[in-house]
């Protein structure tokens, strides 16, 4: 029996609407960089984009266990002497709500121009409204 290797011409993407009110962090990551692999698919192909789009509402609400709210730090490094920034959990949730999540499911996705690939079709926004009405997407739950 024959592997089956998927080619960029016969995949087919369908949206996703994940709602991160309450999920903790790395469990709705995890998810949601599986469906961009496409890891939940019978097709998927480790060197082919099979994966999904994921549009994220609510990442504001995203759950932090425990104290990593003030705990957890966040590092920028501007590539400048003294130019490291050090953010709490909680200073990004303020400023970013998004970055929590997109920092978590880029961690998750491989490095290099695949990942790149993948990380564009994550769409991530803090409230409950997003633009994406137009593509259908399906409601799925994560525990």
């Amino acid at each position: 029996m024959k592997s089956y290797l998927a080619k960029p011409n016969e995949i087919e993407r369908k949206y996703i609407l994940v709602d991160a009110d309450g999920i903790p962090l790395g469990r709705l990551a995890v998810n949601i960089a599986n469906a961009l692999r496409g890891k939940d698919k019978p097709t998927y192909t480790p060197h082919v984009d099979t994966g999904s789009f994921v549009v994220v509402v609510n990442a504001e609400k995203v759950l932090l266990t425990g104290s990593k709210e003030t705990d957890k730090i966040y590092q920028d490094y501007s590539g400048y002497k003294s130019g490291l920034k050090e953010q709490t959990a909680a200073e990004i949730r303020k400023k970013h709500p998004d970055r929590l999540v997109r920092d978590a499911v880029w961690g998750m996705i491989p490095k290099g121009r695949l990942g790149r690939q993948i990380i564009r079709k994550l769409k991530i926004y803090a409230g409950s409204e997003h633009p994406h009405e137009a593509q259908q997407p399906e409601k799925v739950t994560f525990c």
